[in-house]
């Protein structure tokens, strides 16, 4: 998504601070666009939790501003701020109905009865769950109760929509299912929703861009696709799916792309995604299903052989582990037909092109 756009939602050098010593955000400059899906991706402690308590009213900025629809909203209460909010232990009323518990933010907002009853119909089809507006929280799934979470926080027609780990507490199963779920809503309703996670498979599958924080910083913000296939840190490489990590000193740069040598002596061919000098110490990036086995990987520009040391099966893949380039292992990916001739102790030629590795 451009940057060139009115935002929707603003952070303006936002930072926040628990005590003299501990810098929770820093300097966090972030737009977003009217409609967007956009998911704050970080470990524990990386800042992403506080910014959306920040945006939610819970937590008040150190120093910044942020602004919802150029309205600063410093100092102004959760409940007064109109956004949506599902959280991970769903919060529902266990002693109300879900109709109940989906009126009281209604009723809150002094709704007269008869719109209360077209919005929560309306809420509850939205979630698949028309039906179920006379039954208790105790009465349904852990999936159910997270839809009927969803939809109250989408009852009174926010303008804003946040997630905070909303999936967490489900199996993987069903988590896979609400992750589709939740997309597919999003592109029907196109409210604006900013949803945080440690789940990199839930950025991946359901954002328009991901923001991923590392203590307190925004390390990359960009769409899947461009931050999984050309990440621009280190952290950003290995936190995001799995990822080779090589150590090597540049040896010759050439316009976007630099000659590396490794320890074991070993040369490579990659992209460098920020200005490169020769004798700087970088580390290669580079992803298992990039690596190409067999025949294939004689032409390559980065071409090499060496002993297969381990073969694991994993379901739908098998990574294939050898030496190579002074670290203990290289993880390979591979489909069953591609791995079903190699055997450990087998050498074999690999390989992979420039623009599919990266040094950052």
């Amino acid at each position: 998504m451009s940057s060139q756009f009115d935002p929707f939602l603003q952070f303006v050098d936002v930072q926040k601070a628990y005590d003299s010593t501990t810098m929770v955000v820093k300097s966090l400059n972030l737009n977003v666009a009217n409609g967007e899906f956009l998911t704050l991706l970080g470990p524990s402690g990386s800042g992403k939790t506080t910014t959306l308590m920040m945006l939610a009213g819970f937590e008040e900025p150190t120093s910044g501003e942020i602004r919802l629809q150029g309205r600063s909203m410093n100092g102004i209460p959760p409940h007064k701020r109109g956004v949506g909010m599902v959280f991970q232990n769903y919060s529902l009323f266990p002693h109300m109905t879900v109709g109940e518990n989906l009126a009281f933010p209604l009723q809150a907002r002094g709704m007269r009865k008869a719109e209360q009853t077209t919005r929560i119909r309306t809420a509850l089809d939205m979630v698949k769950l028309g039906s179920f507006a006379d039954r208790r929280p105790g009465q349904l799934s852990g999936g159910q109760q997270q839809r009927v979470a969803l939809a109250r926080a989408l009852v009174f027609e926010p303008e804003l929509v946040l997630m905070d780990e909303p999936l967490g507490a489900l199996d993987k199963q069903l988590r896979d299912h609400m992750q589709l779920e939740i997309k597919h809503l999003h592109e029907r309703i196109k409210v604006t929703v900013v949803y945080v996670t440690h789940d990199q498979t839930e950025a991946l599958v359901m954002s328009d861009r991901i923001a991923v924080f590392n203590e307190g910083r925004i390390q990359q913000i960009a769409p899947p696709a461009e931050i999984y296939q050309n990440p621009e840190t280190d952290f950003v490489a290995q936190f995001i799916g799995e990822n080779n990590r090589i150590e090597a000193t540049i040896k010759q740069v050439s316009g976007n792309q630099c000659h590396l040598v490794l320890k074991d002596g070993a040369a490579v061919l990659a992209n460098s995604p920020r200005k490169a000098e020769a004798g700087e110490a970088r580390v290669l990036s580079v992803r298992p299903e990039m690596i190409v086995v067999g025949a294939d990987a004689h032409d390559l520009a980065n071409s090499y052989e060496s002993k297969v040391r381990e073969i694991v099966y994993l379901g739908d893949h098998v990574r294939v582990i050898l030496g190579f380039g002074g670290i203990d292992d290289l993880s390979i990916k591979l489909t069953h037909r591609r791995a079903a001739n190699l055997s450990v102790g087998d050498r074999v030629r690999f390989g992979w092109k420039p623009e599919d590795c990266r040094a950052l």
